[in-house]
């Protein structure tokens, strides 16, 4: 689980933004923030009745499905705190922190991502049992692409079986990062119950009474605790020895303190310490992570993890600057508002098209926002999630949407405890907040406010072309049939899907063009489980859904000639006329480089490569009598014209010749010729989408029926985790009845497959004997336990390995039964694959039905 931060001033109060993103198993998350809010009495996920997980299906199924937001103050005002809450955080600001609880299941990535994507710093929430899990590493990279700062917080150390050492190994060698151990648990005698934690950094024991509530703890500092606990002081004083020393590696200030200290690691200040560890978290060469520990369920150490939270986690103004487009020029949101724009390298000419907007422009833009979550209300009708990067969003103000060029009014504003909400006045930068009534913002929009501003033109170019950078959505790879009970019920059925995208992108809805059928895809199983249930309980849709099934790829095995189309029409009202030439062939391997360079433009999207040429042709034959003078018409902008043929090219690739599957792995060239493919005033961006996706599907059809076309699957990188007894049986299981390709067999406590890394970059081996991990009460005392390595026979072991999807349908039961319900396993889309040979007869059969 992820706990990500954002924080500004907001007043008197600072605020922070956090965002729940579960990895651990039916979790006790709720008891970190209802601890907080008082909002429910102590109720948590195990019992389905989170305060976040607020959906009928969340609380039914025990698991987190969509993001939800709530908000509370750390520490509590004055007005707030209970009688008896010892926060023990006096010198703290109090914060008013807006959380996010997103879900951990793989199949709902998407929301993890989009929750990532407006996150200042995050916390990674460990199950202290299970240590870092297979997903645990996913959520972790995906979070470390978003360069977001981290802490680590070793939770469940009051269930039997804890090795909180064990995960602090685990925790190098998986994350190949450095722990830099704050906590270490306190256990009563040094092996039997948890009972409180060392603080490393104030060199203090913090117990919490048995049996207690957790809202009171004691504080005694190591040179008070008693004779009998003389091994957890020695403990907590070689904690501080190896904190100060994995500090020193990456922060020269602390070699500092340390030397004017006459190198006594126990002089140091604490505030010199948290200092450094806060430089550390902020450096983004930094190799180190924080670690803290607790049991959550009994509010043991979470009073002391929002306290680090505060004291340790970047506000906004010391995170990297948002990224933007304006005009064709790339730059960052700072540098549009100080009149200061950094363009891309490429076509001069289409940077001299735009000039720097002017100061007075850039004082009327009043907000800019992005878009992140589109919830549907029942009787509020669309909730849009929006984060403030700059400015401030007041009630009643009009939004224009640069990404659909439309204006749309922001009648009130809401700010969200799950499903409850509270009506505020304004949004301002770094916050978070709730437009309801707006009708067509969608995920990863940007939203801004403009002084003046006319609704039905926008703001003056080249704000109206701002927009910051999107959130990326991953591709759909199942898919299911939705059919209407009846014909009168089509149109609400179509109604409530298109509700269903607008809330998850990462659900599509297309139509068969064969059979007429209406297709909903998804990222898995349970993902389209979930949008069934949504679909017939939530939004009362009379329809069915059919098996789900896998979505295969098709690719050409022969390069087309030329194929000019010559497109002229009406188009909405309005004459539409454009030419285009369409060439089409297999993509080469690591050829799918970016290019823009000018009248070249080249693209890689959903494992196509796109390349546009604006030029006229060297065929000395060609009609052109004069040479183009680099000019377009007024109306058509260099990456205009690129996105209109981009989306042209899209268009037709989304559905092959010989088997209605999408194309892949194909590399189509579109030219154009200025003179002779551009007709004024009647070439529209829609006429040119239009010419470039009748022209490649020309292409397409000619060499698919002439060379045939190939089957293509997706191959999934897959990493189990079971038992070593059985390992045999697993690994058995995948080479022989399912077709996979083992590619290691690790032990799972100290190694990771390459599956869940999901960076490209040489991550670091760092040296085990060097990690710093307190022992474990129950664990081994041999070499086993200085690797993290179980020395039993219930020791971990993971299993690498390459398997087509369709193999993996419904596996998760049939792992359970060959391993008696411990196994586990989390997989990641590797690339699509031709179908060969025998399996490709199969495949066909099964698709054909004869």
């Amino acid at each position: 689980m992820l706990l990500s931060f954002q924080y500004l001033h907001s007043h008197d109060l600072s605020l922070r933004l956090w965002s729940l993103i579960l990895n651990l198993k039916r979790a006790s998350k709720a008891a970190i923030c209802l601890f907080l809010l008082s909002l429910t009495k102590y109720l948590d996920v195990d019992e389905g009745s989170t305060v976040t997980d607020f959906l009928p299906a969340e609380r039914a199924r025990g698991v987190t499905i969509q993001s939800a937001a709530i908000s509370f103050h750390w520490p509590p005002l004055p007005s707030e705190a209970s009688t008896t809450l010892s926060t023990k955080s006096a010198d703290i600001i109090s914060h008013n922190i807006n959380l996010i609880d997103t879900p951990g299941h793989a199949d709902f990535t998407f929301e993890v991502l989009r929750s990532l994507r407006i996150l200042d710093g995050a916390v990674c929430i460990l199950d202290g049992v299970a240590g870092v899990e297979a997903q645990t590493e996913k959520v972790w990279y995906q979070a470390a692409k978003y360069h977001i700062p981290k802490i680590i917080y070793v939770n469940k150390l009051d269930r039997d079986g804890a090795a909180f050492g064990k995960t602090v190994k685990q925790i190098a060698a998986r994350l190949h990062t450095w722990p830099a151990v704050c906590q270490i648990p306190w256990w009563e005698g040094g092996k039997d119950t948890f009972i409180g934690l060392g603080d490393a950094i104030g060199l203090r024991a913090l117990r919490w009474p048995n049996r207690g509530d957790g809202k009171s703890f004691e504080v005694t500092h190591i040179d008070d605790l008693p004779e009998s606990e003389a091994s957890f002081v020695r403990e907590i004083k070689k904690a501080r020895r190896a904190l100060v020393e994995v500090l020193s590696n990456e922060d020269e200030a602390m070699i500092e303190k340390y030397l004017e200290a006459q190198e006594d690691h126990l002089a140091i200040k604490s505030s010199e310490i948290l200092n450094s560890l806060r430089r550390c978290i902020l450096k983004p060469a930094s190799n180190l992570v924080p670690v803290f520990a607790g049991a959550s369920f009994q509010n043991m150490g979470v009073q002391p993890l929002l306290d680090a939270v505060v004291q340790l986690l970047p506000s906004p103004n010391e995170t990297p600057d948002p990224e933007i487009i304006v005009g064709g020029m790339e730059g960052t949101l700072p540098s549009l508002l100080n009149g200061k724009m950094i363009s891309v390298e490429g076509d001069s000419k289409a940077k001299a098209r735009y000039k720097k907007p002017s100061t007075a422009l850039i004082q009327n833009l009043d907000a800019c926002a992005l878009a992140f979550k589109v919830v549907h209300d029942p009787r509020r009708g669309a909730l849009v999630y929006v984060r403030v990067y700059s400015g401030s969003i007041t009630r009643q103000s009009v939004l224009f949407n640069t990404n659909l060029q439309i204006s749309e009014r922001a009648p009130q504003l809401l700010k969200m405890y799950a499903s409850d909400s509270v009506q505020i006045d304004s949004i301002p930068a770094g916050q978070i907040g709730v437009i309801p009534g707006l009708k067509h913002a969608r995920t990863g929009d940007t939203l801004i406010s403009y002084a003046g501003t006319n609704p039905k033109t926008g703001p003056p170019a080249p704000l109206n072309t701002l927009q910051l950078r999107p959130i990326e959505v991953p591709p759909a790879v199942f898919f299911s049939s939705v059919e209407p009970h009846s014909l009168t019920e089509e149109k609400a059925v179509k109604s409530a899907l298109a509700l269903l995208v607008r809330e998850d992108p990462s659900l599509q809805v297309s139509e068969d063009e064969e059979s007429g059928q209406t297709l909903l895809s998804g990222m898995g199983e349970f993902h389209l489980e979930i949008a069934r249930d949504r679909l017939v309980n939530d939004l009362r849709a009379k329809a069915a859904m059919g098996k789900i099934e896998i979505a295969y790829r098709e690719s050409i095995l022969k390069a087309s000639e030329p194929d000019l189309y010559a497109f002229d029409r009406e188009q909405g009202g309005k004459q539409g006329k454009a030419s285009c030439i369409a060439t089409v062939a297999p993509l080469i391997e690591n050829s799918n480089a970016e290019v823009n360079d000018g009248n070249t433009y080249s693209t890689s999207e959903d494992g196509n490569t796109i390349t546009i040429s604006i030029s006229p042709p060297s065929d000395p034959s060609s009609t052109s009598q004069e040479p183009w003078d680099g000019s377009l018409p007024p109306h058509l902008t260099l990456p205009l014209l690129h996105s209109a043929l981009k989306n042209g090219a899209l268009g037709a690739l989304s559905r092959g010749i010989n088997y209605a599957f999408p194309m892949h792995s194909t590399h189509v060239h579109l030219t154009l010729d200025p003179l002779t493919h551009l007709f004024g005033s009647e070439t529209t961006p829609t006429a040119l989408s239009s010419a470039a996706r009748l022209a490649t599907k020309g292409a397409l059809k000619a060499t698919a029926l002439e060379n045939g076309s190939a089957l293509m699957e997706l191959v999934m990188n897959v990493t189990i985790s079971v038992d070593e007894a059985s390992l045999g049986a697993v690994s058995n299981d995948i080479s022989s009845a399912r077709g996979g390709h083992i590619m290691s067999l690790d032990d799972g406590d100290i190694t990771s497959g390459p599956t869940v890394n999901e960076t490209r970059e040489e991550l670091p081996r760092l040296d085990l004997s060097k990690v710093y991990a307190p022992p474990d009460p129950f664990g081994p005392s041999s070499q086993t336990q200085e690797l993290g390595i179980a020395s039993d026979g219930t020791r971990q072991r993971n299993i690498t390995a390459r398997v087509p999807l369709k193999e993996m349908v419904g596996y998760l039961k049939h792992l359970r039964s060959l391993t008696r319900g411990r196994g586990t396993f989390v997989m990641s889309a590797d690339r699509f694959e031709r179908v060969v040979g025998q399996r490709e007869k199969v495949l066909l059969r099964e698709l054909r039905g004869y």
